[in-house]
């Protein structure tokens, strides 16, 4: 057995360090693409301070999980050590609610993270479906989408079928033809002189902007949608049983992936706005990076940026589909979803929870909606961060925790700042996206959301009668295999 394997059947693999871990996260800053448009829609260039306060909650939230993934190293990130916190050692009973707890905040970190390889799908189906006249003679933009999907699931899954290694390895390319780019388009606006700061400085809020109780819960909404993206970043910590050397490599990969997506953030929303204005963003709010090209670059630059748009989101597309699957493995090996999705291959690929997740978002390609697919998706989201940074304050109070070794240690008092951030998740970021959910896209996002949360439920139960049968099952054979005659008496016998 390889030495870096982690002991046990159906387990990852230790193949990765910190850089590595950053190349695969790198996808991350790139989820700003799909709300530079829509918050500036309720908050005009106030997005930009959303943007930079939302990296900063990560800065807050990630510093607890990364003592919580290097405390315990075989759990893949939030997904892992929440299922584990909650979960009761030794418990005789028929169901565990706390193992029911864990389990939920990793779905919910699984329904939060899967669906992006739907949503980027859909945007390179349409970015195709622009660039290229003849496909748009073709194809629709749904086909387009689906064709898409089914193209880059199968090549990514080729790819990572040989481990997570090779997934840096690409995670490296795309990220050289993606973000190199994607600096140079945000920089070059300010210093070309095309960042106009009238527009960011006039136009600081709408104009009907007022601090009651409905700007309020559009607020919490706005946090709740921009987190999704800017707290993404602790997809780092996810690779936790992967790292060779877990205690320095999940802090490391972090910090350079939060300072990544502070930076570009906040710049890129800065350079749309600076350039085109609100009302300028306004007019193209699914794109308005190829508006800031053409005006920078001339009509060259804008196809230079949707094909550098197209390599950007395929890199997301590889972050998602690699966390979610760590997610769905790690639900498996808890007991927590049927043990079938937690096989790997002799890799150490959770090929299984792969072709799930794939099959899954080209059932969600069809519903042809980005923007309704992240509104359902951030619902998942606030609830993983909420329950995973409960896990954080139980693990510092709870005797069976308290004394761990912690390679990596958040600063002397993080449980009352995970406490008031788990706080400000659920109940208030909850609230505030489903009321924002139910302005801008109407109830059916909503809905969807619930729904899919929900299907955990049954699901559970099922793993819970799985896992009894397997035991009864084991402790049948244990029992016979005890009470089989020896081979000497055998012999006696015949």
């Amino acid at each position: 057995m390889n030495e870096n394997r982690l002991d046990g059947a159906d387990h990852l693999e230790r193949s990765i360090d910190w850089k590595q871990g950053l190349a695969i996260a790198l996808g991350v800053p790139l989820l700003v693409l799909p709300s530079l448009g829509y918050l500036p829609l309720y908050l005009s260039a106030a997005a930009i301070l959303i943007w930079g306060l939302s990296v900063i909650q990560g800065f807050f939230q990630n510093a607890a999980y990364a003592e919580m993934a290097t405390t315990f190293p075989k759990a893949s990130g939030l997904p892992g050590f929440a299922q584990h916190v909650f979960r009761t050692e030794n418990y005789k009973g028929k169901y565990d609610k706390g193992k029911l707890i864990g389990g939920f905040s990793a779905w919910s970190y699984w329904f939060a993270w899967t669906p992006v390889l739907a949503i980027f799908s859909i945007l390179v189906g349409g970015y195709l479906h622009g660039l290229f006249p003849v496909l748009g003679e073709t194809f629709t933009e749904n086909q387009l989408a689906l064709i898409t999907g089914v193209v880059i699931f199968t090549g990514l899954f080729t790819v990572n079928w040989f481990g997570l290694k090779d997934g840096a390895i690409l995670g490296y390319i795309l990220a050289a033809v993606s973000l190199i780019p994607l600096v140079i388009l945000t920089v070059a606006p300010f210093a070309t002189g095309h960042v106009e700061m009238a527009n960011i400085t006039g136009s600081w809020l709408p104009a009907d902007w007022a601090w009651d109780m409905h700007h309020i819960l559009i607020l919490f909404g706005i946090f709740a949608i921009a987190q999704w993206s800017a707290c993404a970043w602790e997809t780092a910590a996810i690779y936790g049983p992967e790292y060779k050397n877990p205690s320095k490599d999940v802090p490391k990969a972090l910090l350079a992936c939060g300072i990544v997506c502070f930076f570009s953030f906040v710049l890129v929303q800065g350079a749309v706005i600076g350039v085109l204005g609100v009302d300028g963003v306004l007019a193209e709010p699914v794109s308005p990076l190829i508006p800031v090209a053409r005006a920078v670059f001339g009509e060259a630059g804008s196809i230079i940026t949707i094909i550098m748009l197209i390599a950007a989101m395929i890199l997301i597309i590889q972050t998602a589909y690699l966390g979610s699957s760590r997610a769905m493995h790690s639900m498996a090996t808890e007991g927590n979803l049927p043990k079938s999705l937690g096989k790997t291959n002799r890799h150490g690929t959770p090929f299984v929870a792969m072709l799930v997740i794939g099959a899954f978002n080209l059932v969600l390609i069809f519903m042809g909606n980005p923007a309704a697919i992240v509104a359902a998706s951030a619902i998942g989201y606030t609830c993983a961060n909420g329950i995973s940074l409960f896990a954080y304050v139980r693990a510092k109070k709870h005797p069976a925790f308290a004394n761990l070794e912690r390679p990596f240690k958040a600063p002397k008092g993080w449980k009352h700042v995970a406490m008031l951030f788990g706080l400000f998740n659920l109940p208030l970021c909850l609230v505030g996206v489903v009321y924002l959910n139910s302005l801008e896209i109407g109830w059916t996002p909503t809905w969807v959301g619930f729904i899919v949360l929900a299907l955990y439920i049954p699901i559970w139960f099922y793993s819970q009668h799985e896992t009894r049968r397997s035991k009864s099952n084991s402790a049948t054979a244990s029992s016979s295999d005890h009470d089989a005659p020896e081979p000497e008496k055998m012999l006696d016998l015949r």
